[in-house]
C-alpha cells in the first residue's frame, strides 16, 4: 500500500507561516517534498530539529541570488509537479524563478503562490500578518465579547485556514485539472481571499438580516448563554454548545434546572440573566465534576483543555490524534484514508543536508555544470 500522494514531487521555497504548513500537509500524505533553503536556513522560534511543521521532507541548500545555485534549483523544477512560494509579488520573478520561467521549462508544473493580499491591488506589495488579513475581511470585527475590543484567534484563521488549507485545496484541484489538460496552473492564493471564503456563512446571515454587526450578541459568537464558556470552582473552564432545543434541554437537566424556571431559549432580551444563572451554577463544581455529570447526557458540553491535557483525553487517545515523534508530542497527520498505511513522522532536516540525495533520487546529476540563468527571461 502506498500513501495517497506517493510519487508527487513538490518544491517548497522556504518561508514562514502558511507555506511550510501547506508543505507539511502534502508531505504527511506521502508527497516527496523538498524544502529549498538559503544557506543557514530561515530564522526559527525553535530549533530546526524540533519544528514539527518541518517534518517529513528533505532539505536542499541554495542561494537563489547565486546564478549557479539558481540553475541547480531550476533543474529540480524540471522534475517537479508542484512549486510552493510565499514571497511578495514580483520577488520570485526578480530571483529568476517566477512562474513564466518555470512554465517554459516545465509546462505541467503547478505553481502555487501564497501571499497575504494577493498578486494585485493597492496592498499587494505591502507587509501583513494574520491579524491584518482578518481585520480587512470583516472576520476580526466579529470575534470578541460584547462591548470589548476584537480578539485575534491565534493565527489559525488567516495563515492556516485561509492560507495553507486553501493552498492545498488549490494544488489538488490543479493536479486534477492537469490529468485532463496536461497543463500546469499558476495559483494566486491570498490569505485575504481565503478568510473571506471562510466568512461565507456570516455574509449570508448578514445579508439576510439574521446576524448583528455588534459582536458578542449572536448565537454562535458567545452572545447566547447556551454557546459560551463558563468558569468552574477550580478556575478551569467548561464549553457549552447546546444550540438545538434537544441539547438545551439536556444542558438544563445537567445543571438541575427546569425549563419552566427560565425564559424561552431564544428570548434574546433575557440572555444576560440566563447567562448569570448558568455562571453561578457552574461555579459550584470543579470542571471535571461537571464533565462526569454531562458525559452521559450528550448535551454538547466539554471541558476546555490545555495543550498539556489534550494528549490524555480518551477521544484523542482512541483516535491517535496526538502522536509522539522525534522526542516531542505533535498533531497526527490528517485527513486519514482507509486502506492506506499509517503516517510516518520523519524529523526535520538540517538545512541543506539532503542536497546530494535529492538530486540523485530525482535523476539529476548534480556534478554536471549548469548553464548560466537569464533572470530576465
Amino acid at each position: 500500500m502506498e500513501s495517497v500522494l506517493a510519487g508527487l514531487r513538490v518544491i517548497e521555497l522556504a518561508g514562514i507561516g502558511p507555506s511550510p504548513h501547506a508543505a507539511m500537509l502534502l508531505a504527511d500524505l506521502g508527497a516527496d517534498v523538498v524544502r529549498v533553503e538559503r544557506p543557514g536556513g530561515v530564522t526559527q522560534l525553535v530549533p530546526v530539529d524540533k519544528d514539527a511543521v518541518l517534518r517529513n521532507r528533505r532539505s536542499v541548500s541554495a542561494d537563489l541570488k547565486d546564478p549557479a545555485d539558481l540553475a541547480k534549483v531550476l533543474r529540480l523544477v524540471d522534475k517537479a509537479d508542484v512549486l510552493i512560494e510565499s514571497y511578495r509579488p514580483g520577488v520570485a520573478e526578480r530571483l529568476g524563478i517566477g512562474p513564466d520561467i518555470c512554465a517554459e521549462r516545465n509546462p505541467g508544473l503547478i505553481y502555487a503562490r501564497i501571499t497575504g493580499w494577493g498578486q494585485e491591488g493597492p496592498l499587494a506589495s505591502h507587509a501583513g500578518h494574520d491579524i491584518n488579513y482578518l481585520a480587512l475581511s470583516g472576520a476580526l470585527n466579529a470575534i470578541g465579547r460584547k462591548g470589548e475590543r476584537p480578539l485575534a484567534p491565534l493565527n489559525l484563521v488567516a495563515d492556516l485556514g485561509g492560507g495553507s488549507m486553501l493552498a492545498v485545496q488549490g494544488i489538488l484541484a490543479a493536479l486534477h485539472a492537469r490529468t485532463r489538460s496536461g497543463s500546469g496552473r499558476v495559483l494566486d492564493i491570498a490569505m485575504l481571499d481565503g478568510v473571506s471564503a471562510l466568512m461565507s456563512m456570516f455574509w449570508t446571515l448578514t445579508e439576510n438580516d439574521v446576524w448583528s454587526a455588534e459582536r458578542g450578541t449572536n448565537v454562535i459568537d458567545g452572545g447566547a448563554p447556551f454557546y459560551d464558556t463558563y468558569e468552574c470552582a477550580d478556575g478551569l473552564y467548561i464549553a457549552v454548545g447546546a444550540v438545538e432545543p434537544i441539547f438545551y434541554a439536556r444542558l438544563l437537566a445537567g445543571l438541575g434546572l427546569a425549563a419552566a424556571e427560565l425564559p424561552d431559549q431564544y428570548n434574546t432580551s433575557e440572555w444576560p440573566c440566563v447567562r448569570e444563572r448558568f455562571a453561578q451554577i457552574f461555579r459550584t463544581r470543579d470542571r471535571d465534576g461537571w464533565v462526569r455529570i454531562f458525559e452521559p447526557l450528550d448535551a454538547c458540553v466539554t471541558p476546555v483543555l490545555s495543550l498539556a491535557e489534550v494528549a490524555h483525553h480518551p477521544q484523542i487517545v482512541a483516535r491517535g490524534t496526538v502522536v509522539e515523534a522525534f522526542g516531542q508530542r505533535q498533531p497526527a497527520a490528517a485527513p486519514r484514508f482507509a486502506d492506506t498505511p499509517a503516517a510516518t513522522y520523519r524529523p526535520p532536516r538540517t538545512p541543506g543536508s539532503d542536497t546530494a540525495t535529492v538530486f540523485r533520487d530525482w535523476g539529476i546529476d548534480d556534478r554536471e555544470s549548469c548553464p548560466a540563468v537569464d533572470r530576465t527571461a
